[in-house]
């Protein structure tokens, strides 16, 4: 009740004066608490996905613990609508080292542009785009050995008798694919997206298939069927290489096959080369009216995302997919919340310009403002504060001394510079004052050492205080986030040519603490 949550400030002072009252008034109006969202489980069960996510390569293998998590449930979100809607290229904005950009054409074969505003962080994506096709074939292979290990343990555990034919084993893998196709899960070698058998089926070659590799043997007398083969059309150029001549005798073959065999090499070396472009890293500054045409030369029918894109990235983002016809959907995580530009924060009004906050149009008529104290707590990870990751307390109170400091000593109430992370740098109070004043290019030789801790001296008994503020903003953060994240999904649902939009929690917010996704498709997208 907002009578009840109201009394937690005093009517006259407005001063906060009960903290329980104000943490359930947090709580009641939390993302969480509002049931706006949409659970991960139902958008992948209307997409046909599956929320257990896919098996084969992890990409904790080439990233840490949090970036892993991230790509690899952002990245099984995007290929489910991407199937859905048809589509095979992706727009990855913000792509920065090209993390997810990189997952997403190799693990599924997506045909993904990756942009940044930074030339050093597409060079170093290029680089490591580079060094992880170097590797993806040891990945590959390290597939087809867990899959023939799984294949084997199914075969010992089912109870057949031991007359049953290699053509029986094909039959079962045929079945099988098949099951797994319709749930949208990889079935080839653990690693690659599935195809549909329908446009395999018209695909034809020659090659040994894995049942055959499992068992060891090869029926002389039964090929293997036409979907078989069709099958193995969709593996990718390395794991067609691998299914040698070694393998058979070819001697035995004849001359038809052995043209067959030549075109499925011609084919097989085509379709490496066309592949191992699927991940173009491009530098270009997004902005809302940005042009796709004039970056992507092949643009066609696609979708956005975004990883994590900082500040007013994220509402361009849904800005440029809700103006482009191309564009059929949008998977935008943003973060950064602090950097974005705020129509209603200044008194001038800049009436040509493009916001990042409000988007929808109902805030706009309010004249709604956070405010950078606000937007900054929006930025604070409740979640990791709840299991005993503590805020930094020192290096806050460091910043807050400071800030003293350069008010009371030389006059500056505001500036373009920042301090940035001096604290990790510094060896003592007295350091970090020196080299945050150099940051900010004022005159250090003004203010003595015993100056500098006369004030650290001052207000040290007061940095339990700074402590509990902290605390109170940490509490506070989701509900700022709420209404930075409603307000772009209300500028979705305010278009008219959007067939669904809404709010998912994609990450463990401990892990990854920015974990809702704004996710829209078109009307047009999926007919």
């Amino acid at each position: 009740d907002e009578d009840i949550f109201s009394s937690a400030f005093c009517e006259n002072s407005e001063k906060l004066i009960n903290v329980r009252l104000f943490a359930m008034a947090a709580k009641y109006y939390s993302l969480s608490n509002l049931g706006v969202c949409t659970p991960l489980e139902d958008v992948l069960e209307a997409l046909k996905g599956d929320s257990e996510g896919v098996t084969g390569i992890k990409p904790d293998e080439f990233m840490n613990n949090k970036k892993s998590h991230e790509v690899q449930v952002m990245s099984e979100l995007v290929d489910s609508i991407a199937n859905y809607c048809g589509i095979k290229q992706v727009i990855d904005i913000g792509s920065g080292k090209g993390y997810l950009s990189s997952f997403l054409s190799m693990q599924y074969n997506l045909n993904v542009y990756g942009i940044d505003s930074s030339i050093s962080n597409t060079n170093g994506a290029h680089e490591r785009n580079r060094k992880l096709k170097k590797h993806w074939r040891a990945y590959q292979s390290r597939g087809k050995v867990n899959l023939k290990s799984q294949s084997m343990e199914k075969a010992n555990d089912r109870p057949v008798e031991n007359e049953i034919n290699c053509k029986t084993i094909n039959e079962e893998f045929l079945n099988n694919a098949n099951s797994l196709q319709n749930q949208g899960q990889v079935i080839i070698q653990d690693l690659f997206p599935s195809c549909g058998f329908t446009e395999m089926a018209a695909l034809e070659t020659n090659t040994e298939t894995e049942a055959d590799l499992v068992t060891g043997t090869q029926s002389h007398e039964t090929k293997p069927s036409e979907e078989v083969l069709a099958i193995l059309n969709v593996l990718p150029a390395d794991a067609v290489e691998d299914f040698s001549s070694s393998h058979y005798n070819s001697g035995e073959l004849s001359e038809e096959e052995k043209v067959q065999r030549k075109a499925t090499s011609l084919k097989t070396k085509a379709r490496k080369s066309s592949e191992s472009n699927l991940y173009f890293p491009l530098t270009s500054c997004i902005t809302a009216e940005t042009e796709l045409s004039d970056i992507i030369t092949d643009l066609e029918d696609c979708m956005m995302v975004g990883l994590h894109t900082c500040g007013d990235l994220a509402a361009n983002t849904l800005r440029i997919f809700a103006a482009k016809p191309e564009i059929k959907a949008v998977c935008s995580v943003g973060c950064c919340y602090h950097l974005l530009s705020e129509q209603f924060e200044n008194q001038e009004e800049c009436h040509d310009q493009v916001w990042g906050f409000p988007m929808c149009q109902y805030l706009k008529d309010k004249g709604w403002c956070c405010g950078r104290n606000a937007r900054m707590s929006a930025c604070l990870a409740l979640e990791r504060v709840a299991v005993g990751q503590m805020l930094p307390t020192e290096s806050l109170f460091y910043r807050a001394v400071l800030q003293v400091i350069i008010e009371e000593i030389y006059g500056v109430t505001k500036s373009d510079r920042h301090v940035g992370k001096t604290f990790s740098k510094s060896s003592s109070f007295i350091d970090y004052v020196r080299r945050s004043l150099k940051k900010l290019e004022l005159d250090d030789s003004k203010l003595p050492d015993s100056c500098i801790m006369d004030y650290y001296e001052k207000y040290k008994h007061r940095m339990n205080e700074l402590e509990a503020f902290n605390m109170l903003k940490v509490v506070l953060a989701p509900c700022i986030e709420v209404l930075i994240l409603l307000d772009r999904l209300c500028y979705l649902k305010e278009q008219e040519n959007i067939a669904w939009s809404g709010l998912v929690k994609l990450f463990d917010p401990v892990k990854s603490p920015r974990c809702y996704a704004v996710i829209a498709l078109k009307n047009q997208s999926c007919s």
